[in-house]
């Protein structure tokens, strides 16, 4: 076998692969997968996550932080847990499957596509960022290289356990002969209409693959020859046209089995018919990831709207970022492909005969609730539920609302009243991701109708969203309503919306403040919180976020919320240091931190400094963490946990002890670099008792549960947390038998 080093010698002296076959043949073309699988597996276990010492501001001390990139992977191996636990059911372990993929796919699409670009900095850039680009990537791809390994064992152990359960996963050769004219006819019809099939070496020069787009490249040998191995195949492509049909393909029932095809199988199985003048051989799927960003950081002297669309309609014809190929591919074709399509060495990343896997979010389920979580249907709201009127509800006492556990319908029944109330004037509204068929929109383009004025703050930089936020906001316009966009140099991030009365002289504002997007389809999915509130010093202070946004201030002056890129990083830092000077004068004191993310050093070696100071800190994080916890002289009081079950934790809490009088703040913003320094964002007070004391009953259960908490460390083990005795607690589980009880009675 080849190792590593005469694999890249090989591979450099090969300059056409047809007539190196004789050697290549000799020493390569025997299958080389199981000696890689076996060598990566002997490397990765002993991967470093990547703890590295860095300098505070000073220069003087020296903390450690986990390395961002890494980071965000470990995050990934939690998801593969969630898959491999044989307490999920079966099918909830596939959707798993299916958000590991997507994810990984975003990533390469934004993270390691910029960490791409840096490769082509010079030697003094490079010193200044810190890190070896290289190196980093090298990490990146052996950690991937890991969990694919493990994701191909989960999902063998998976189908197994559904084949037990009365599901099939039909190829092209297990076809059963009462299927064949049932997808021969399928085919005929819906899928060789879509199929464009082309030459890898054709008149028209090398193909352009289309970003994450599963192609298949198929072998062909001319007919009339009587022995297949005695000459080269030439190679066709064809793109599996899954954006326009299903990739899962519900076979006709045969007694009690569910009979599910791959998109890609039915082609498979079709190839005779699409080349009808060649012997078809062997077919293996590859995918081409390209770089996501739109690249308009330059375009603000301009019409910042205009240069993203223009930049949307190059975005799926980036660089590459990852080249994805089944491990059975032969080297020659390996070779062939690399050089054809422009590729460099590291896009190279080996994978199994299915990709796309994020597809897998929706299998067919055949209506197998026994396979599937237990329906929690959304809880009556303990006030919006019993009143005819939101608006008078808010006006009694602030309200919260949390989704999913609780229904996102009420935000859009609060403007629905405001678009009938005649005594409304104004609506204003952040977007920042909104659902395709989006209720909010609608309900805001219904009160333009009615005569309110109606402003829409449209985001149209939130990645993977522009082309749809710019799509609603050409029907706003078209409805009367303002759309004001993008600011330089800034994202909105914030969720904040206001509602303007006036009844004779008197002029009323009603305020909403949350954590999620005004999205009712990931509101079902993402487990958020948003206030409703009529309070003056809250909703004074949403008024001038709004003015800021409209141009009208140059800056918001605001006395009880926090807001970035202002006042919540200052903010934040006098907080913390609250908390770390009680510490040190002999105080009580104590901070839990919930979020997606924590990687801001600044603020990291703010919660370093308290920790040392003594400040006992409870952080729960979904995704990246930075900060490394229980090291000596740093981190001794911190504990880092992470909680991932069937919602998707997005919210972000942020409690300090305050002497006993305790503060919480609600905010949109995760503790990064973005989110407190290049985007508005906004952290609310919570006032209300009564709200306070449901946020600090959700943060006391996640910090008891002992089910679905994991430990988060520099290691990247992700051991759950254990019992030790004391009763089982599932976080999301509890906290919605908490809301329960809070539910008014029939």
């Amino acid at each position: 076998m080849l190792d590593r080093a005469e694999l890249a010698e090989l591979r450099l002296r090969v300059s056409d692969p047809v007539a190196a076959v004789p050697e290549i043949e000799a020493r390569a073309r025997t299958d080389m997968r199981p000696y890689l699988a076996s060598q990566q597996s002997a490397v990765l276990r002993g991967i470093p996550w990547g703890g590295v010492e860095m300098s505070d501001e000073s220069g003087k001390s020296k903390y450690i932080y986990v390395d961002r990139e890494t980071s965000w992977l470990q995050f990934g191996h939690r998801v593969l847990q969630e898959a491999s636990d044989p307490s999920v059911p079966l099918l909830e372990r596939l959707f798993f499957c299916g958000i590991f993929s997507s994810n990984l796919d975003e990533y390469f699409r934004v993270r390691v596509a910029s960490l791409r670009s840096l490769l082509r900095l010079g030697k003094t850039d490079v010193a200044r960022l810190g890190i070896s680009p290289h190196r980093l990537l090298h990490d990146i791809h052996q950690i991937v290289l890991q969990q694919q390994e493990q994701y191909g064992s989960i999902i063998g152990d998976i189908f197994a356990e559904l084949k037990t359960a009365g599901f099939a996963r039909v190829d092209e050769g297990s076809v059963a002969a009462a299927h064949h004219d049932f997808l021969a006819e399928l085919f005929a019809e819906q899928v060789r209409p879509l199929v464009e099939p082309f030459m890898l070496q054709g008149e028209d020069g090398p193909p352009f693959l289309d970003n994450n787009q599963v192609y298949l490249v198929i072998e062909l040998f001319e007919k009339g020859r009587e022995v297949l191995e005695s000459w080269t195949p030439e190679y066709a492509l064809l793109k599996v046209p899954s954006d326009s049909l299903p990739r899962f393909i519900t076979l006709p029932a045969r007694g009690d089995t569910h009979e599910v095809m791959f998109l890609d199988d039915l082609i498979r199985y079709n190839l005779d018919q699409i080349f009808p003048k060649y012997e078809v051989g062997r077919s293996y799927a590859v995918k081409l990831t390209r770089d996501a960003e739109l690249h308009v950081e330059d375009e603000f002297e301009g019409d910042l709207v205009e240069a993203i669309r223009k930049s949307l309609k190059n975005r799926d014809r980036g660089v590459p970022s990852r080249f994805l190929y089944d491990m059975r591919t032969p080297y020659v074709l390996i070779h062939r492909l690399q050089h054809g399509l422009g590729l460099q060495e590291e896009d190279l990343v080996l994978g199994a005969r299915y990709h796309n896997l994020k597809d897998y979010l929706g299998f067919p389920r055949f209506g197998r609730k026994d396979l599937s979580y237990p329906d929690w249907p959304t809880l009556p709201h303990p006030v919006f539920d019993g009143v005819d009127s939101v608006m008078a509800a808010v006006r009694d006492r602030d309200q919260v609302v949390h989704t999913p556990y609780q229904s996102f319908d009420h935000f859009v029944r609060f403007l629905d009243e405001a678009a009938e109330d005649p005594d409304v004037e104004e609506l204003w509204l952040t977007v920042y991701r909104v659902a395709r068929d989006s209720d909010v929109l609608t309900a805001l383009i219904r009160a333009a109708h009615a005569g309110k004025n109606v402003t829409v703050f449209m985001e149209v930089q939130a990645r993977f969203d522009e082309e749809s936020n710019l799509h609603w906001a050409d029907q706003l316009e078209a409805a009367g309503v303002r759309t004001l966009y993008s600011m330089q140099g800034l994202k909105v991030h914030a969720k904040i919306a206001l509602v303007a009365t006036r009844d004779g002289d008197e002029r009323s504002l009603y305020a909403y403040v949350g954590t999620g997007n005004f999205n009712e389809k990931t509101a079902g999915v993402y487990a958020d919180h948003g206030v409703y509130t009529c309070d003056e010093r809250i909703t004074k202070d949403v008024e001038q976020v709004f003015r800021f946004l409209a141009g009208e201030i140059e800056e918001p002056t605001t006395e009880h919320l926090l807001t970035a890129p202002l006042t919540l990083r200052k903010g934040f830092y006098e907080l913390i240091e609250r908390e770390a000077q009680a510490a040190r004068e002999g105080k009580p004191s104590g901070m839990t931190l919930k979020m997606n993310a924590l990687e801001d050093k600044k603020i990291i070696k703010r919660l370093y400094d308290a920790s040392v100071a003594g400040v006992p800190i409870e952080i729960i994080v979904r995704g990246i963490c930075r900060l490394v916890p229980g090291v000596p002289g740093q981190s001794e009081t911190i504990r880092v946990r992470s909680i991932l079950d069937r919602h998707l934790e997005h919210a972000r809490i942020y409690a300090f002890h305050n002497g006993g009088d305790e503060i919480i703040y609600l905010a949109s913003a995760d503790l990064m670099k973005r989110n407190l320094s290049r985007r508005v964002e906004v952290a609310l007070p919570v006032y209300d008792p009564e709200i306070k004391r449901q946020l600090r009953r959700l943060l006391d259960l996640e910090l008891a549960d002992n089910t679905k908490a994991r430990w988060i460390d520099a290691s990247g083990a992700n051991v759950y947390v254990q019992a030790d005795g004391k009763p089982r607690v599932r976080s999301q589980e509890a906290f919605r038998d908490f809301l329960a009880e809070l539910a008014p009675g029939p």
